[in-house]
């Protein structure tokens, strides 16, 4: 998701710096003591900081709308419950 998200924002014209764009990814793992466990749940921040506020929304339909394109989306996303969200503080 993470070099899809950078895909669409180039595509759209988000000019962001690829050397600050990091993801912090957690993920939920459930299963009984001695049994099979998975992951449940993943939920993706990206932080991309230094976006200018008059192409922050086009930031937020990259993000709103890129999981189709994603391979690992598509391959798990009927498994693993999967969000995502998007910072663009400087801190």
């Amino acid at each position: 998701m993470y070099g899809t998200l950078a895909r669409a924002m180039s595509v759209r014209k988000v000019e962001f710096d690829p050397n600050t764009y990091k993801a912090d990814v957690l993920g939920t793992i459930e299963g009984d003591d001695n049994q099979t466990i998975r992951i449940t749940k993943i939920h993706v921040i990206f932080n991309i900081p230094g976006i200018a506020e008059d192409q922050r929304a086009a930031a937020d339909r990259a993000v709103k709308f890129h999981a189709p394109g994603c391979p690992a989306h598509e391959s798990v996303k009927d498994a693993i419950d999967i969000t995502w969200e998007a910072n663009y503080d400087d801190n």
